[in-house]
């Protein structure tokens, strides 16, 4: 597509919605914070991410090969040894990302107390 495309992802049929869709997904958000201090194997990415599967550790990681958020990089060494890191593009999510994660931690006892109080009410 050409550079002078204009993408909106408020409407319906804007395939950029996918793009929006992957990054707020909440395994992709922590993998690639877990990824930015450099080349990690899955088994690491996994350590890290606590609770994720092993499957959606999987399909997440080829989604963001394929979307060109990460690098894989397969070495030709016994055992097989295989790296995931941050493209350039990815490297562009670092700032936003960043951003939401020190607000979900910052505001969350805000978000608590909202949560009881609406909880009261009902």
């Amino acid at each position: 597509m050409s550079s002078d495309t204009s993408w909106n992802v408020l409407k319906s049929t804007c395939p950029s919605r996918t793009s929006l869709a992957r990054i707020a997904n909440k395994w992709t958000a922590m993998i690639v914070i877990v990824v930015a201090d450099g080349p990690l194997r899955f088994r690491d990415i996994q350590a890290q991410v606590e609770g994720i599967s092993g499957k959606v550790l999987a399909d997440t990681l080829s989604q963001l090969v394929r979307d060109g958020i990460l690098e894989r990089t397969a070495y030709a060494e016994i055992p097989p040894r295989v790296e995931y890191q941050l493209t350039e593009l990815g490297e562009t999510l670092l700032a936003p990302l960043a951003a939401l994660r020190a607000w979900a931690e910052t505001n969350f006892d805000a978000v608590l107390e909202s949560r009881d109080k609406y909880d009261r009410a009902l």
